[in-house]
């Protein structure tokens, strides 16, 4: 990928939703290298999907909360039962495996503290756990599913161009 690709990647993460030539015009190119550029980004796995972000107040799921597991086992089979079990829930936006004192981080969103209660039953039934600490958020104070571009994922046309 070169700095042309870090500039569609830059523009589709903040819309996809802009035609292919206008993100050509941005990047300098023309429409059909564009969708090229963006349909091997897609074969190659660097373009996962691209979907409509929900605010979740608009849709009632007013209540995020950060949930720490401790298991209550290290073995595969403990894992693949928990992975299965929390990748069933709908409210269970992201999973994360951790090192140190946590295994594992959810993020959750619900309506409210009832329908979390239900949810937490849920939880703790899929596996043994050890532990399970919620934290409530108050406020969002930053979101935003664009990732950083950094620029050695990125090699610099013009310095290859140099070197032929």
């Amino acid at each position: 990928m070169d700095e042309i690709d870090r500039g569609i990647l830059a523009i589709l993460q903040e819309d996809a939703t802009l035609p292919i030539a206008q993100i050509a015009e941005r990047v300098g190119l023309s429409a059909t290298p564009c969708w090229k550029r963006i349909q091997k980004m897609e074969a190659a796995g660097v373009i996962i999907r691209r979907v409509a972000l929900v605010d979740p107040h608009s849709v009632g799921m007013g209540l995020s909360v950060l949930v720490a597991v401790e298991a209550g086992d290290h073995t595969p089979d403990w894992l693949s039962r928990f992975a299965a079990g929390v990748a069933a829930m709908p409210e269970v936006m992201e999973v994360y495996r951790m090192a140190g004192e946590v295994d594992y981080m959810l993020r959750v969103v619900v309506a409210d503290m009832a329908e979390y209660d239900g949810f937490y039953k849920r939880l703790i039934a899929i596996a043994p756990l050890k532990n399970v600490t919620s934290r409530f958020a108050m406020e969002r104070i930053k979101y935003t599913t664009a990732h950083p571009l950094h620029g050695t994922a990125f090699r610099d046309r013009r310095v290859a161009e140099e070197a032929e």
